[in-house]
C-alpha cells in the first residue's frame, strides 16, 4: 500500500488524491457475505421415506392395445381398417378415451408418410386426453 506523506509542490496546499479507498468497500462486502452464510438454513442431505415392503400386486386388468398405422400414401388405419377423415379418427379416439381403463395407443408411421399426418394423429390424441401413446417402429428413421 502506498501513502502520500507530503506534497511535492512548493505551495502549502495539499495535493488531491485521485485513488478510491477500497478498504471500506471490502469490509462491507465481507460483512454481507458472513451474514448471508449465517442466514442460509442448513441443508439436509437425507430424506426419510416410508417405502412399502414387498412386490406390488399384479394388475388384474390388462389395457387394450389400439394400433394406428399410417402408410406411405398418408392413409390412417385404426386397427387395420382405413379411417375416412380426421373427424372419424377423433370420434374413435373419443370413444377410446371414455373407457374406464384407457387403452394404449401404438402409432406406427411409414417411413415415406408425411410428418403432418403423424402430427395430426398425435395432436388429436393429446386433445382428447389419451395419455398412453407410443411410437412403434421409430428405428426406421435412424440414419436419414
Amino acid at each position: 500500500m502506498a501513502m502520500n506523506v507530503g506534497s511535492s509542490s512548493s505551495s502549502g496546499e495539499p495535493e488531491v488524491m485521485m485513488d478510491i479507498n477500497t478498504t471500506p468497500l471490502i469490509d462491507v462486502m465481507l460483512v454481507l457475505l458472513v451474514m448471508l452464510i449465517i442466514t442460509i438454513p442448513i441443508q439436509l442431505h437425507s430424506i426419510n421415506l416410508n417405502m412399502p415392503v414387498g412386490n406390488p400386486p399384479p394388475s388384474e386388468i390388462k389395457p387394450e392395445v389400439i394400433k394406428i398405422d399410417i402408410d406411405e400414401r398418408n392413409v390412417v388405419y385404426w386397427q387395420g381398417v382405413p379411417v375416412i377423415d380426421r373427424a372419424d379418427l377423433e370420434a374413435k379416439m373419443r370413444a377410446a378415451s371414455e373407457q374406464s381403463v384407457q387403452p394404449e395407443i401404438h402409432v406406427r408411421p411409414n417411413r415415406l408418410a408425411k410428418y403432418n399426418t403423424f402430427a395430426e394423429v398425435m395432436v388429436s390424441a393429446n386433445k382428447l386426453g389419451l395419455l398412453k401413446l407410443g411410437v412403434i417402429g421409430s428405428e426406421q428413421f435412424i440414419g436419414q
